[in-house]
């Protein structure tokens, strides 16, 4: 499986903010981009002059990493985005969140998206009783995510769990996080995404 290795607090700072791409440590002093705010490299603090492409290649670049998406991975859904009824940009995000690893971190049975995939791939996930173990996987309103049998019993989902618990989890799931299990109610509305992400660049950028 093909996986960015790229250091993560790196990725953070190229972008100007923090993706939480590290999951508890992202929400400490600890994190990295709080201490260097500015772009990785030699010449990281200098301003830089950005053209239009610029933008929209930052702002595609932006959303693969926080969701944690390839390259290929991410054309192959925004063409899925572009051939759906409604808008591009908003249905690109939708289908996104509506990835098995994306509501796995939701439901806070990771720490972070890509401990979350790491769950799935090892076979820890449940969607409406059956073990699915493809991250991509497209999940419908109705179903149900859960933490499989043999999996409970790690601390770091546990502590995921609670961590989560604790900060709240969005309107558009269900979750019980002491049994680890959840109900993707509906998909998200663009109100209840980032309002950081700026989808009508990548629009734009696949549009030429």
């Amino acid at each position: 499986m093909a996986r960015n290795l790229d250091a993560k607090c790196r990725q953070c700072r190229r972008e100007g903010e923090k993706l939480y791409l590290k999951g508890e440590k992202c929400f400490t002093e600890k994190c990295a981009f709080e201490k260097r705010d500015y772009a990785p490299g030699q010449h990281g603090q200098k301003q830089q002059r950005t053209s239009e492409y610029a933008g929209q290649l930052r702002a595609k670049q932006k959303i693969r990493r926080i969701y944690g998406v390839l390259e290929g991975q991410f054309r192959l859904t925004y063409k899925e985005a572009e051939r759906r009824k409604g808008i591009t940009g908003e249905t690109l995000l939708q289908l996104l969140e509506s990835r098995l690893d994306n509501i796995a971190y939701r439901m806070g049975f990771g720490a972070s998206r890509a401990e979350a995939r790491q769950v799935v791939r090892h076979n820890g996930i449940l969607v409406n009783g059956r073990r699915v173990n493809i991250p991509s996987y497209q999940l419908r309103p109705g179903d149900t995510v859960e933490v499989a049998e043999k999996s409970r019993a790690q601390l770091r989902i546990k502590g995921a769990a609670e961590a989560a618990e604790v900060r709240g989890f969005p309107e558009w799931l269900q979750v019980d996080a002491k049994n680890l299990k959840g109900v993707f109610k509906t998909v998200p509305m663009r109100s209840e995404i980032s309002a950081t992400i700026n989808e009508s660049l990548v629009v734009e950028l696949y549009s030429k």
